[in-house]
C-alpha cells in the first residue's frame, strides 16, 4: 500500500508517515496510520518514527472526526500476533465513534488487589533493569 502497488484512499502523507482509510472500517472514517519505513510492530519502531507517528495521529484525528461528524474516537494498535496483529507492519487505527455504533470493547476481568500488586512489582523490576 505504501508503495502504491495496492489501491488505497490516502488522506495524509509526508516523508515518514502515511494515513489511509481502512478497507473494512468499523465506522466511516476508520483510518490506518503507518510509518513508511518497515517496522514489524510498535516495540520495534524507532523512537524518532514513534514520535512522528504519534504527532501525526494527534494532528489528523480532529480533522477526521470533523469530516465524519464524530465527537469521539478510539486510537489503538495491536502489538504481536496474540494481540490480534495480522499485518506485520506497525499501524495505528483511528476509529471514529458514534452513539450506539455497536462497537464492542474488550471486557476486563476481576482480579484481587494482591494479584495487581504482584504484577505491578514484577513490572517495576523489569522497568528498572
Amino acid at each position: 500500500i505504501i508503495k502504491k502497488e495496492i489501491q488505497a484512499d490516502f488522506i495524509y502523507e509526508d516523508e515518514y508517515i502515511a494515513a489511509f482509510l481502512d478497507i473494512h472500517p468499523i465506522n466511516m472514517g476508520h483510518t490506518l496510520v503507518v510509518p513508511k519505513k518497515h517496522f514489524k510492530d510498535f516495540v520495534s519502531m524507532s523512537d524518532d518514527i514513534a514520535q512522528k507517528i504519534i504527532l501525526t495521529i494527534k494532528k489528523i484525528t480532529p480533522k477526521i472526526l470533523k469530516a465524519v461528524n464524530a465527537n469521539a474516537c478510539n486510537i489503538s494498535t495491536n502489538n504481536g500476533r496474540e494481540s490480534g496483529q495480522v499485518v506485520e507492519h506497525v499501524h495505528f487505527h483511528i476509529i471514529p465513534r458514534f452513539l450506539n455504533d455497536n462497537f464492542i470493547h474488550w471486557q476486563g476481568r476481576e482480579v484481587t488487589a494482591e494479584e495487581l500488586g504482584e504484577a505491578a512489582e514484577k513490572i517495576r523490576k523489569e522497568i528498572q533493569k
